[in-house]
């Protein structure tokens, strides 16, 4: 690929940060508008075969959470299937995500994932519905990149480095997710271990100023816990691995 993708987000990215100013808690406000945000894909440079240390996401590999949004106790169960989504010509994996609260079923999220050349996980939208006694209440949140001016985003980068704001999500007023990481070699302890040479990264969107959480990532593993800072109180703690 020859750094093209990569070094086009990370442009954007710190031209972000020099734009931006504070939210509070460090978290910056990222410029907006299509034309702050488009990057260049080419499908060739990219593979459904997620091997990030950070986000490996190989089929059959299945995290289990357990913890508490909102004063309600949640399970979620996370699983990458064995299925591929083209979407702006990129094959992505689908990866699908279940919410339980108090044993019903509360939110059913299908998400798109591919990687590129540098090892950076990108992340190309979602189909999602919200669930209310059974039924379908909203899918609202779903959207997908190269339809109504949404753009893919980055998750994890092949290099990560600390202090560089980037978009996770484009889509204009319904997911606008933003992130940096915040350190690097960090430990941890959940249900399922203790982890070493941890990457904490901040998550914010600029749809909800009173919204921003930490996120841990566990070299072969993932998202490991997740906390939030600000807004509703949320700690989920990953309970089960199962690998591929």
């Amino acid at each position: 690929m020859g750094g093209r993708i990569g070094a086009k987000v990370v442009v954007g990215a710190l031209a972000v940060a020099s734009a931006a100013c504070g939210q509070g808690d460090g978290a910056p406000a990222p410029a907006t508008g299509p034309a702050a945000y488009e990057p260049s894909i080419d499908p060739t440079e990219f593979t459904s075969v997620i091997d990030n240390p950070y986000l490996p996401l190989l089929p059959g590999s299945r995290w289990v959470y357990e913890g508490e949004s909102e004063g309600e106790q949640e399970r979620i169960v996370v699983t990458v299937t064995d299925r591929t989504r083209e979407v702006m010509g990129v094959t992505c994996v689908v990866v699908r995500d279940a919410v339980t609260i108090g044993g019903e079923l509360a939110e059913l999220t299908f998400d798109w994932y591919a990687q590129d050349a540098e090892g950076s996980v990108w992340y190309f939208g979602e189909e999602t519905a919200e669930y209310e006694n059974g039924k379908v209440k909203t899918t609202e949140g779903s959207w997908e990149a190269g339809v109504d001016g949404a753009q893919p985003g980055i998750l994890m980068f092949g290099t990560p480095e600390i202090g560089v704001p980037y978009r996770q999500e484009y889509y204009a007023g319904h997911a606008e997710d933003m992130g940096q990481v915040t350190q690097l070699g960090a430990a941890v302890t959940v249900p399922y271990g203790a982890f070493e040479e941890v990457l904490v990264t901040e998550d914010w969107t600029p749809l909800d100023t009173k919204f921003l959480e930490h996120k841990y990532y566990a070299p072969g593993v993932g998202v490991v816990l997740e906390r939030s800072l600000k807004g509703p109180k949320e700690l989920v703690q990953l309970v089960e691995f199962l690998a591929p």
